[in-house]
């Protein structure tokens, strides 16, 4: 009953909202990338044409009058790639506002990459820009996120299945004698198991490497770069800095041209998905550091509060007079939160709700909040996974994914 909507006679199953809705976002930044290239390459190919024409025109000219061959220089002129005429560069390269080349340019504005070898110079297209890359990133990000909750899921859940099993191999060969009873306490152990956050950081810095030396591999013969300058593309590229300085899929022909740019767009699309999921958790990996820092500072003044109490109780003890009537007492110590009390189960080196313990009920009030107004008003959540509680943003959809599959569904 919970799988299907009230008063629904549908008899088909009901869909995950969540792979729902990733599918649907997914869907609509594809329509929303066609639509845009169609725009812009409206709006900004006429004036591309004009200018490329004038260019040609001009250049024709200048050979006549000066009795040079059109190969000597265009020889010339591309040992200087700097050179341009109304904005338009003197080497070969493909047009930049014919469909595939405005398709690669949105793509670049709804990921934030911008490498800026193509921009708008009509008024209408700059207008157009800044309403369509309202739109665009927002979605965009939005679908970087949902991706991140996926992927967090699926290593969650694998990082479960072979920590059960080792669990199970653990106590098959520990007590064969007592393997029926042995063996169901480990595993009822598992609903408290989290996946260490290294594990997950590890995983995902593993994969963007794989797809970045794919990508060099295959960038390097085709772009004529050499493997070095491959690897810093694929670095600025998917970390979204986009330099501009290396732009892959810019020359007038390739071989095998369809099927290098829609690799080309594959390899950055996965490749941007992993660093900004790596980011997203290196990220807590920095905050639990900056935490740690703090928490021994707090520690070294409470002991030096503690020992400056002990000195002054030895001195009031010498000297009754000098004992002051105060309203309140007011004692320091420290507080441990019964949640993290320092046990690490299956042996990993600090759980996500370690991580998140020390400042959970600041960003748990802010994200209840944020999903309040988001959802028109308070709400009760159905469930609550050990003090973890859900919110809004690539943080807190790590932190509810890795709850839920601490426990058995």
């Amino acid at each position: 009953m919970a799988g299907r909507a009230v008063g629904c006679s549908c008899p088909l199953p009901r869909l995950n909202q969540d792979n729902g809705r990733f599918a649907l976002l997914a869907a609509f930044i594809l329509l929303y990338l066609l639509c845009g290239a169609a725009v812009f390459s409206a709006i900004e190919r006429p004036p591309e044409v004009r200018a490329q024409r004038a260019w040609h025109l001009r250049l024709a000219n200048f050979t006549r009058c000066h009795n040079i061959s059109r190969r000597e220089l265009g020889a010339f002129l591309r040992e200087y790639e700097a050179a341009s005429v109304a904005g338009v560069r003197a080497e070969p390269l493909r047009p930049r506002w014919d469909f595939p080349g405005a398709f690669y340019f949105v793509g670049t504005v709804v990921s934030t990459i911008g490498f800026g070898m193509a921009t708008p110079v009509t008024v209408g297209g700059r207008i157009f820009l800044i309403f369509y890359g309202l739109v665009g990133c927002a979605a965009t990000i939005l679908f970087f996120n949902l991706f991140l909750e996926r992927t967090i899921t699926l290593l969650a859940y694998v990082l479960r299945w072979f920590h059960q099993r080792k669990v199970q191999w653990s106590a098959t060969a520990r007590l064969p004698e007592r393997r029926g009873s042995g063996h169901s306490g480990e595993v009822d152990s598992l609903d408290d198991w989290k996946p260490s956050v290294y594990y997950v950081m590890l995983i995902l810095g593993l994969a963007s490497l794989v797809i970045s030396c794919c990508a060099s591999a295959m960038y390097s013969p085709i772009e004529d770069w050499t493997y070095a300058e491959s690897l810093y593309f694929c670095f600025v590229a998917f970390s979204t800095i986009g330099f501009g300085d290396l732009v892959s899929s810019q020359r007038t022909a390739y071989a095998n041209q369809s099927l290098y740019r829609a690799g080309n767009f594959l390899l950055i699309l996965m490749g941007v998905c992993c660093l900004y999921s790596l980011f997203n958790v290196s990220s807590i990996v920095i905050k639990q550091f900056l935490n740690w820092i703090l928490e021994r500072m707090e520690c070294r003044r409470c002991r030096w509060c503690q020992g400056g109490k002990k000195a002054r109780a030895h001195w009031n003890a010498v000297h009754p007079a000098a004992v002051k009537s105060r309203r309140h007492e007011v004692s320091v110590e420290t507080v441990y939160d019964s949640e993290t009390d320092g046990r690490r189960m299956s042996g990993e080196m600090i759980s996500v709700k370690d991580f998140l313990a020390s400042n959970k009920v600041s960003l748990a009030i802010m994200q209840k909040q944020l999903s309040e107004t988001a959802n028109g008003g308070p709400r009760q959540s159905h469930s609550r996974y050990h003090g973890f509680s859900g919110g809004v943003g690539a943080l807190a959809i790590m932190n509810n994914r890795l709850a839920e599959t601490s426990v058995d569904r």
